[in-house]
């Protein structure tokens, strides 16, 4: 009989490297040349992303259907929404906010919108979602319980974007990780949560932004 335990040691290996690997890269691609910033973003999300299949066999026989397309489109309308709040309230009750929310939105300036998009669509948001709330949750989810693996998950989260010095990124960061964490931990399956994190992506960053004018 296959023993649990045994099975789960690989992927519990590979979580932990990539982990490692994840806040180097995170920290390299923040606090390196403003310029090339998308290109390391790129790197790194092909490098989580190949980790997570590369770790996890569940992840690499999931097939998305019509129907996650449809739930991942309602759970990006409703983390903009609660986001729309978020951007108000940092502006006001953080010092810095504004400034910081608009240092994140001149990332977009940096290579051409449609090109973005797919960075962001094909790449970025789907290696996210598979690294850490697919094969990093999962491994700790396996150890601590689906709760306290999902409370771990989105503070690791959160933490990688420490590395950036915008505390407004890091506060969105955690909020949204915490609201994917908890979906994945609720049984939301992967293709509906890579679905909602590239429609989020790209709308909250490239089509519809929080950032106000002026």
């Amino acid at each position: 009989m296959r023993n649990p335990r045994r099975a789960a040691s690989p992927a519990s290996a590979i979580a932990g490297i990539g982990l490692v690997a994840a806040y180097l890269a995170f920290a390299a691609t923040f606090r390196g040349p403003r310029p090339r910033f998308w290109q390391r973003m790129t790197r790194t999300g092909l490098m989580l992303g190949g980790l997570a299949l590369a770790g996890d066999a569940d992840l690499r026989r999931e097939r998305p259907r019509l129907t996650h397309l449809v739930a991942g489109a309602a759970i990006a309308a409703g983390l903009y929404g609660v986001f729309q709040i978020g951007d108000r309230a940092a502006r006001r009750v953080m010092p810095h906010g504004s400034r910081e929310i608009g240092d994140i939105y001149q990332l977009r300036k940096l290579r051409p919108r449609s090109e973005l998009a797919l960075r962001l669509g094909l790449i970025v948001a789907p290696a996210e979602e598979l690294f850490w709330r697919g094969l990093l949750q999962r491994t700790l989810s396996r150890r601590f319980g689906r709760g306290r693996g999902a409370v771990a998950a989105t503070a690791l989260y959160g933490g990688a974007h420490l590395c950036t010095g915008n505390a407004t990124l890091v506060g969105a960061a955690t909020m949204a990780g915490a609201g994917w964490s908890g979906l994945a931990a609720a049984g939301v399956p992967m293709p509906a949560l890579i679905a909602s994190h590239m429609i989020w992506d790209i709308w909250i960053f490239l089509v519809q932004p929080t950032e106000r004018p002026g």
